[in-house]
């Protein structure tokens, strides 16, 4: 006994893999979720993500790019490129800084990153 539907049923019902929300994804489990939970204990460290945030906003706008997915990840691309050439590389997942003191430290390059994160996760994009 066979079932003649299955024979035409699609192998997969999931959508394809969006590559600019798996690079976000991808900084967010590096970066993102350390760096955002840190600030959200530290007023100061906020302040700095959110100026942060909006040098990416301008950046992005003056790029004629928009505050998307896309956009983003090519943003958060080019600082990777950057921070590998400077020999400075991004943290692995569950390897970030944790303190809000050691954030505050943290190069610009680490702060950009997790300000693509803040954006990305407040515009829903994760």
């Amino acid at each position: 006994m066979t079932n003649e539907f299955l024979a035409f049923a699609p192998v997969s019902t999931a959508p394809a893999a969006d590559p600019a929300r798996a690079l976000l994804d991808e900084m967010m489990a590096r970066v993102g979720v350390d760096g955002l939970a840190a600030a959200l204990g530290d007023a100061g460290l906020l302040a700095q993500v959110d100026q942060h945030a909006a040098a990416v906003r301008d950046a992005l706008r003056d790029a004629g790019r928009a505050v998307d997915a896309e956009g983003l990840a090519v943003y958060a691309k080019s600082i990777l490129a950057a921070a590998v050439r400077m020999g400075r590389p991004v943290p692995e997942a569950g390897h970030a800084y944790v303190s809000g003191t050691a954030w505050l430290a943290a190069e610009w390059h680490l702060m950009r990153l997790v300000a693509v994160c803040m954006i990305a996760e407040s515009a829903g994009l994760l």
